[in-house]
């Protein structure tokens, strides 16, 4: 088993602010569970820090959990650790106006010969050939002609 990257060391301070928090019991259940981790997880207690796995059964967390709330205490501060923030994985539209606008005309034309109506891949594909988008997934498609309710058939 490999060494730990990222080890907890508590100040006095820390711990006691952490304890207060854990012996109050009222709060975010996610945030006191946090702070149980970093107790637990704090080398500067005697015997060390407990190991991953020890504190994820006892806790009944995963042991994945364990190490990233380690990680954020060491990388960005107690705050960042026991605060939970959504990952922010913002896209940006892969369909301007112009091309859902082609789209739209696209799927409204005669299917090419020999198929009875678009499918998703055979727009999307054709959309790349023509030049429309540089790239684009048959779901990026579907999604897009759902929203405008529409249906290549």
């Amino acid at each position: 088993m490999p060494a730990k990257i990222y080890k907890v060391t508590l100040t006095c301070e820390e711990r006691k602010t952490l304890t207060a928090l854990v012996n109050k019991g009222q709060g975010i259940a996610r945030r006191l569970t946090r702070a149980r981790i970093l107790l637990m997880a704090d080398e500067n207690q005697a015997g060390g820090g407990w190991k991953d796995a020890e504190i994820a059964k006892a806790l009944g967390v995963h042991q994945r959990t364990v190490e990233r709330t380690r990680e954020k205490c060491v990388e960005m501060g107690l705050e960042a650790a026991l605060n939970h923030t959504q990952p922010s994985k913002k896209r940006g539209k892969v369909f301007d106006g112009a091309a859902e606008a082609y789209l739209v005309q696209l799927a409204c034309t005669e299917a090419p010969d020999g198929h009875e109506r678009w499918s998703m891949q055979m727009l999307a594909d054709k959309l790349i050939e023509l030049e429309v988008l540089e790239t684009v997934s048959r779901e990026t498609v579907r999604t897009t002609l759902k929203k405008m309710n529409l249906s290549p058939g």
